[in-house]
């Protein structure tokens, strides 16, 4: 029992490990988007420059419901550590296109557009990415500690975008602005297709899991994307409702919150950067308490909580976020909000897990929140950025807040996944 209890650690930890370096490398683009925006958008002021990185940003998400959909068959179909293997495979050469693409100035209109098309090659590896990770960490961790072990994969979520802003905090420290603006943003993609080649090794070593594994000696019927929309469209309502709210609320805190310390608050670049760096660290922590929480008093309260809080409290942070007089005062506001948004994050993976059964699992996970998340995820900069630049910044607080009060009435109609959970195995 204790070996088994050590390889299932193992392995979730291994299939963590990859994920990291999977967010890893998309977050890059969104920490180092200050530096490399005039490089490919040479024209217009800063907020026009990050309007158009932003744009592309969206258009990453929207390839990611194209890889949730293919991944997804494919994690279902084939195994959870072929899709998982696959996908860093994918993100690693899109890392890799960004690191070598000359900028306007050399290669003209070409530059954005070569820009465009390796987002969407990592649009295409994310999309997989998630359902594929969520699906696995889920299945590997116990019925007893499914709330604690399953938040792992947003620790290291949240610890690629941690590692993103840490490698450009020692770049700015280490060289000069004007060299950070002309080559050296390029080195954290680098990074990124590195480390990617060594979670393709991580990923070939760990085990293939054993609900996907008993399924497949079941001759368990694969179904595609219309048995699943036929068979759970409740399921997919609800999938969709709260990754709505989960979504718009992440980014905001998350990728949005740098630029927004910058271009609305006042701070410098490097303090944005390491002000996010702060909350991110405390986000981070945050999640095992809040999974552990989840096993002891169910999943529903803790997405009331997330929900609930996000709806009341977006507006007042923002708008206190952007008069803060000094950095301490914008890490204590933006750790209380994502402390809060942790009782969503933890336990997101294993939520969407639970609802469905082992045969559509990953496609059932990895659709709907790849939608979602591109419709409002994906978005969220852009509209912030938008409302920004019609002078009504206040506007996006509004919105925010209204997609999470949209959130915490779809937590209401659904069951409590922890005592109806689809994860049949121990």
């Amino acid at each position: 029992m204790r070996g088994a209890s050590v390889a299932r650690i193992g392995a979730v930890l291994g299939g963590s490990a990859g994920n990291l370096v999977e967010w890893f490398d998309w977050y890059t683009y969104s920490a180092t988007a200050l530096y490399f925006a005039p490089v490919f958008f040479p024209k217009g002021d800063q907020t026009a420059q990050l309007l158009q990185t932003a744009a592309i940003f969206a258009v990453g998400f929207f390839a990611r419901p194209v890889g949730a959909w293919l991944m997804g068959r494919y994690a279902d179909r084939v195994g959870r550590k072929a899709a998982l293997t696959l996908s860093v495979t994918l993100m690693c050469g899109g890392s890799l296109v960004i690191a070598i693409t000359p900028g306007a100035a050399t290669i003209g209109v070409a530059a954005p557009v070569i820009l465009l098309l390796a987002r969407v090659f990592q649009g295409l590896s994310l999309g997989g990415e998630y359902g594929a990770s969520a699906t696995y960490i889920s299945e590997m961790a116990g019925r007893k500690y499914r709330g604690f072990w399953s938040s792992f994969h947003y620790v290291t979520l949240i610890g690629g975008q941690l590692t993103a802003l840490a490698v450009l905090i020692i770049l700015q420290h280490s060289l000069a602005k004007g060299d950070m603006a002309l080559w050296g943003w390029r080195i954290p993609f680098l990074i990124g297709a590195g480390l990617a080649v060594i979670a393709f090794w991580l990923r070939r070593q760990i085990p293939e899991s054993q609900a996907f594994v008993r399924a497949e000696a079941g001759s368990s019927a694969r179904g595609g994307i219309r048995q699943l929309c036929r068979e759970h469209p409740r399921e997919i309502l609800t999938v969709l409702g709260f990754t709505a709210g989960g979504s718009v609320i992440f980014y905001v805190y998350t990728t949005y919150m740098q630029k927004f310390l910058t271009n609305t608050a006042g701070f410098s670049k490097d303090q944005a950067t390491e002000i996010s760096a702060v909350t991110l660290i405390a986000f981070m922590l945050a999640q095992p308490l809040c999974g552990w929480l989840s096993d002891r008093v169910g999943r529903k309260p803790m997405l009331l909580a997330a929900f609930g809080g996000a709806t009341l409290v977006t507006w007042p942070v923002m708008n206190e976020v952007a008069h803060a007089t000094s950095a301490w005062i914008a890490v204590c506001l933006i750790v209380a909000a994502v402390t809060l948004q942790s009782c969503y994050t933890s336990i997101s993976a294993v939520v969407k897990a639970e609802l469905f059964p082992t045969a559509i699992r990953t496609l059932g996970v990895a659709v709907p929140y790849a939608l979602a998340n591109a419709a409002f995820g994906g978005t969220a900069e852009y509209v912030a950025l938008w409302f920004k630049s019609i002078g009504s910044e206040r506007g996006f607080y509004i919105y925010a807040s209204a997609l999470a009060a949209i959130s915490f009435v779809a937590v209401l109609t659904m069951k409590e996944t922890r005592t109806h959970s689809r994860i049949n195995e121990d």
